[in-house]
C-alpha cells in the first residue's frame, strides 16, 4: 500500500517525529512523508508514532492509497524531496 503522512506537531517533537519517519517513508517537504508499506510496517509505525506526539495536542493524518499508481500528483512551485535518486 501507499500513505502519504502530514504531521503537526509541538515544536520540541518535530525532529523526533521526522527521525522515527524517516526509518519507514521518504521525506518529501516539511512535515509530509510518503512512500509504500507493508501492513505490518504501518501498524508499527502507528505504534511508534503514538509513543512519540501528544494525542491531546498533536496531529497526524495518514492517507491511505491501494498503491501509488491510483495518486494524482500535482506540483506547484519548487518540487522537494524527490526519490528519484533513490536505488
Amino acid at each position: 500500500m501507499h500513505v502519504i503522512v502530514v504531521y503537526d506537531v509541538a515544536e520540541e517533537r518535530v525532529s523526533k517525529v521526522n527521525k522515527f519517519l524517516r526509518c519507514y517513508l521518504h521525506w518529501i517537504q516539511n512535515s509530509v512523508f510518503r512512500g509504500d508499506i507493508t501492513e505490518s510496517n504501518l501498524q508499527r509505525m502507528i505504534d511508534g508514532l503514538k509513543e512519540i506526539i501528544d494525542l491531546n495536542y498533536d496531529s497526524v493524518t495518514i492517507y491511505v492509497l491501494p498503491s501509488e499508481k491510483y495518486l494524482k500528483k500535482i506540483n506547484l512551485g519548487i518540487v522537494k524531496g524527490t526519490t528519484d535518486m533513490i536505488f
